[in-house]
């Protein structure tokens, strides 16, 4: 028997023709929406700054000189990917774990696995521990500094969910969290981190304030209602003048990481054709329209597209 707020099956804030829906058997779609492999976005957020950071790293080698790690890289690369699905699916079932009487007040969220009751709190701690143990997997492939980093993330990881409970910047916190691949991926090829990706780092954290902003205006109404805090909330109308700076910044750091690693002349092209991009959020945002909002949110998966294509492409030149 299907709970109050469950569609079918299904979560409000997720498309139904998505390969979830396709693919797996009907029992299995909780736990698909607990770990979101029905919104990708997330992982996808998640793992932009970790391709960048690695293909800066290529880049930074051929510009020094050192022989190219070209297969190192797309093995890398596809660590990466594995990885940023398992932790992005472990931390949103963590996340709904802490958040379950919140997510039974907020409309977008109470159709979700836990306040339905599709999946009890002992099935989604078990299938957190199951991807968590995928993320140990992958990162025991790489060298043992970034090991130690990988692990050093989990801090900010368990502590982001209670962020919006004592600050008006949790948004903040989800960068410190979601921006870390920015440092894995240059600590895996070189076993050590330098001024290019901590640099890269603070740009992907401005770059993740600004987009999750964006996100969390669906939410400000049923979010003033419960006490949540938001930086939607605190930046109100004025959110497009904080975009301009949040996302003006963040270029101008992500120009500073790419010279400081002397990546290729292509990585700008990316970078005028991400600011482009950003340009044209702050100008037609609604902060009042919670489809549009969605909509400019799920747009920046394409902005980190846009700018690993850039750093990619330049490392492709760059070979000798």
């Amino acid at each position: 028997m299907q709970k109050t707020g469950d569609i079918n099956g299904r979560v409000a804030d997720a498309s139904s023709g998505n390969w979830v829906y396709r693919v797996l058997p009907p029992a299995l779609w909780p736990y698909a929406q607990l770990a979101r492999w029905d919104r990708p976005i997330g992982w996808e957020l998640l793992m932009w700054p970790c391709f960048w950071s690695a293909t800066l790293a290529a880049n930074a080698a051929l510009a020094a000189g050192k022989a190219s790690p070209g297969f190192l890289l797309i093995y890398h690369l596809f660590l990466y990917f594995v990885g940023a699905v398992a932790m992005r699916g472990a931390g949103c079932a963590y996340n709904d774990l802490v958040d379950h009487e919140i997510d039974m007040e907020v409309a977008r969220t109470r159709s979700r696995p836990l306040p339905s009751g599709r999946v009890t709190r002992w099935q989604a701690k078990v299938f957190i521990a199951l991807q968590a143990l995928v993320g140990l997997l992958v990162l025991l492939q790489f060298n043992w500094f970034s090991v130690v980093l990988g692990v050093l993330s989990l801090a900010i990881v368990a502590l982001y969910p209670f962020a919006k409970r004592f600050t008006d910047w949790p948004q903040f916190f989800l960068g410190l969290a979601f921006s870390w691949g920015a440092l894995m991926g240059w600590a895996g090829l070189f076993g050590s981190l330098s001024l290019a990706p901590i640099v890269l780092y603070a740009a992907a954290i401005l770059w993740t304030i600004g987009y999750d902003t964006i996100y969390a205006h669906q939410d400000k109404e049923d979010d003033e209602l419960i006490g949540v805090r938001s930086t939607a909330r605190l930046f109100g109308d004025k959110t497009r003048l904080w975009l301009v700076g949040l996302y003006g910044t963040a270029l101008l750091l992500l120009l500073l990481s790419f010279a400081l690693a002397g990546a290729g002349w292509l990585s700008y092209i990316g970078l005028l054709v991400a600011g482009g991009m950003f340009a044209y959020q702050i100008a037609v945002l609604d902060i009042n329209d919670g489809q549009q909002c969605l909509i400019l949110f799920r747009s920046n998966g394409k902005v980190g597209l846009i700018i690993f294509a850039g750093l990619f492409l330049s490392f492709l030149f760059l070979v000798p």
